[in-house]
């Protein structure tokens, strides 16, 4: 049964079953293989994508509950958005396995609150699991990215 998603701005059709979750079609029959699975069961946040700019847990979302919601992944950025170059800046990842996860929070933190607090951060990363501890580089990379010219533009610019 064919699925129609908007990923990317891009619309389109994929044959997986309505309940194969979304990271599944994402990585295997899209090859957009920058998220991640970490956990399978929406805790850790490796596998963040937004939803109509909202962060979402893609290993756990059936691609049949998604309906016209214009999906956003890692790849959307380009590696020259505010929040990427503000971790290769300050160095952010070690292992790099959850940072494409990380990153897409921050994005949806970005577009909602331009210029957040600690707390706000706290609250908006909350979820996403950093087995290296790079928390605190994590931080200052999002202050980082808030500081630069109009980093929400640049994803809107992205989906459009």
């Amino acid at each position: 049964m064919a699925v129609t998603l908007d990923v990317n701005g891009k619309t389109l059709n994929v044959n997986s079953p309505p309940d194969t979750p979304l990271l599944w079609v994402l990585r295997d029959e899209l090859g957009l293989t920058g998220t991640k699975y970490g956990c399978g069961v929406a805790q850790c946040g490796a596998c963040t994508v937004l939803a109509d700019g909202a962060p979402v847990r893609s290993c756990q979302l059936p691609i049949s509950a998604i309906g016209p919601a214009r999906i956003t992944t890692i790849e959307s950025l380009g590696g020259s958005h505010p929040l990427q170059q503000a971790w290769v800046k300050l160095d952010v990842p070690q292992c790099g396995y959850c940072q494409s996860g990380q990153i897409m929070s921050a994005v949806a933190l970005l577009n909602s609150t331009p210029n957040p607090d600690d707390a706000a951060i706290t609250g908006a990363m909350d979820g996403n699991i950093c087995r290296c501890g790079a928390y605190q580089r994590i931080r200052a990379a999002i202050k980082e990215a808030a500081a630069a010219p109009a980093p929400a533009q640049v994803v809107a610019a992205a989906k459009a």
